[in-house]
Parts: structure tokens; sequence; C-alpha cells
């Protein structure tokens, strides 16, 4: 099995907006999130678009716009944020049609099979609520937090040395 970025950066996301959510009521901007969790823009785009089409965000346009969850955080699994970016935890390789050695099934078929099942069950019994209860989240986006603001600071202190460098006294 493998999980690709696309559903590791899905729930990334989908986490820090619920720890932004739960901070402050405004619109979270994907481009917040994009500095905290290092993640591209447009690939956040491309992720916060299927999210919201399966009806896990809802966004809001213009200058204060950005997304919010759109369901309670004990409603949010996150089986269902990596389905919704179309990826899988399916850890056969024949992806459950039984092909897996020559056109056949494999000896080890049910094992992946099996395994498939219970990282889906698993996934499916943890909510964006569980996972902020989780011991090292709030210590790690209070890291992200104020690592994000020391970058903004030093960008508006490049930016003020900028100026004053163009318009000397």
């Amino acid at each position: 099995m493998r999980l690709t970025t696309r559903g590791r950066y899905a729930v990334t996301a989908l986490l820090d907006l619920a720890l932004q959510t739960s901070q402050q009521e405004s619109a979270v901007s994907l481009s917040d999130i994009a500095k905290r969790q290092s993640i591209s823009i447009s690939y956040l785009e491309q992720l916060f678009s299927k999210l919201r089409k399966r009806g896990l965000v809802t966004s809001i346009r213009g200058a204060a716009g950005g997304y919010h969850l759109a369901k309670p955080l004990d409603q949010i699994d996150v089986m269902s944020i990596i389905s919704a970016v179309d990826e899988s935890v399916n850890a056969m390789q024949c992806e459950g049609r039984g092909d897996c050695q020559g056109g056949t099934m494999c000896l080890t078929h049910d094992l992946w099979c099996a395994l498939s099942n219970h990282i889906e069950q698993y996934l499916n019994n943890i909510t964006l609520a569980q996972l902020l209860d989780m011991e090292n989240v709030q210590s790690v986006s209070e890291r992200q937090h104020s690592s994000t603001k020391e970058i903004s600071i030093k960008d508006i202190n490049t930016i003020t040395l900028s100026n004053s460098e163009a318009n000397p006294a």
C-alpha cells in the first residue's frame, strides 16, 4: 500500500483548517495553509476543489475569503478525506480484482485484502476531532504558527529595508 502525497496533504490541510477554525472565526486562506504546511498553493487549490465537491469544506470568495469546514469535526473522518481526493488505501497489488499473478489470484491475496479492510476501518473511525486531541498535534501547530510569523516579520523587514534603500534620505 502506498498513500500518495495527495491523500497525506489533504488530511494535513484539513487538520490545519480545523486547528485554525478552532482559533478564529474568519475563513482560512489556502495561502496560510500552504505556508504553515509547506504545500504548493496550486496543489492545495486542486485538493480543496475536490474536498468542496464532496461537501467537506465550503468556500467564501473575496478579500476576506477562504475556507471553512462544512461539517462538525466529529463528522469528518480521515477515510472520507482520503476518498474525496480520489486516493485509496488498498494494499492489494491487483486492487481487489484477483488477477495479481499472471491473471489469477496470488497466494497472499487474502492477506492483503484483510490488511486493506483493517486500514480502511481504522481511518473510518478516526475523525478530525480525535486528531485534534492527539498528543503532538497542538505543539506542532504552535511551532508551525510561530515559524510562519517569524517569516512574515522577516519579509516585512526586507520590504522596509528595500524601500528605504530605494529612497535614501
